[in-house]
């Protein structure tokens, strides 16, 4: 149960946007393991999660974008119900607040992928694995 760095992206919320990232990115030879994006009146949020983070972080920095870089815990889970009202339940009892959360996984797959934000990777990912 890796803990990854988490890059968000502040930028415009305007169409092409999105598509000139994800293009710079990929001329860089950077590949995107998960993508979310939520938007606001006028910006958007895009959350990433990349092969090269440090190198992501240098290339959309000079873009002009305003980026943060978070450590988050990435889970594989097994794609049924209730796998993730029991993360859920687990990191509650533990006190631990999931600051936001989001996951994927195609109803054909087996498994899926969690990405969780909390204030201690450390700590969830401890919480995680002693109960797996």
């Amino acid at each position: 149960m890796p803990i990854e760095k988490q890059l968000s992206v502040f930028m415009e919320n305007k169409p092409g946007r999105l598509s000139k990232m994800c293009n710079t990115l990929a001329d860089a030879g950077i590949n995107i393991h998960a993508m979310t994006v939520h938007d606001t009146v006028d910006h958007a949020i895009v959350r990433l999660i990349v092969d090269q983070p440090t190198k992501a972080l240098i290339i959309l920095e000079e873009e002009g974008d305003h980026i943060v870089a978070q450590d988050v815990v990435i889970v594989e889970i097994e794609n049924k119900p209730g796998i993730i009202s029991m993360i859920a339940k687990k990191l509650f009892r533990a006190d631990i607040n999931i600051e936001y959360a989001y996951c994927t996984a195609t109803k054909n797959q087996d498994l899926g992928c969690l990405v969780i934000k909390t204030k201690d990777p450390e700590q969830t990912v401890e919480i995680l694995e002693e109960s797996a």
